[in-house]
């Protein structure tokens, strides 16, 4: 088995920087992968130290202009170069069974929101949960109660959202985990 994980390439509090180390090896430790942005650096370089620490699998998918960069992760055994950062985000799904992002900024949220936009659109059927660190997303929770209450979202959609707070929570969620039927099943209303 093998998690996407999306997360912030800056560091964020120390507190988040522990959480996601001790939620790295959790994994490791557990025998699943993790496949990454392949940076080195912020919360994506401490997800990828501490798995790797605990005999984990890392895989990276890092789009060239990253690379160009100086921004790849230079202990990794498997990282793959693609194009663009649309092609890292396929990638990325076609080789995780579920996805969690952890406490990041607007390309977790990006990297999020079309992961479980994919699941509603029946692309796949793979878990998306949050690793909620200090009540991080609990204000995105919030809006998204709202999106449900305003008619926006399905209900079961945001219930189908994973929030745990550590790697065996998230298993334990992955393990038992139902996919809602897709968001349309019959050509949407005129």
């Amino acid at each position: 088995m093998r998690i996407a994980v999306f997360t912030g390439s800056h560091a964020g509090p120390p507190a988040h920087a522990e959480a996601a180390a001790a939620f790295a090896t959790g994994l490791a430790r557990a025998g699943v992968g993790i496949v990454y942005g392949g940076g080195h650096v912020g919360m994506m370089g401490v997800v990828a130290d501490a798995a790797l620490a605990a005999g984990g699998e890392v895989v990276g998918v890092i789009p060239q202009h990253l690379v160009d960069d100086e921004l790849a992760h230079p202990g990794l055994p498997r990282l793959e170069v693609v194009h663009s950062m649309h092609e890292r985000k396929a990638r990325m799904a076609e080789l995780s069974d579920a996805f969690v992002a952890l406490p990041g900024a607007a390309g977790t949220l990006e990297e999020l929101f079309e992961a479980w936009t994919w699941g509603m659109l029946g692309l796949h059927a793979k878990p998306t949960a949050l690793l909620d660190v200090d009540g991080f997303w609990q204000p995105l929770l919030a809006q998204l109660r709202r999106m449900v209450d305003d008619g926006y979202l399905d209900g079961a959609r945001l219930d189908a959202l994973g929030v745990v707070q550590d790697a065996g929570a998230l298993l334990e969620f992955t393990e038992g985990y139902r996919h809602p039927a897709r968001k349309w099943t019959a050509p949407p209303p005129a």
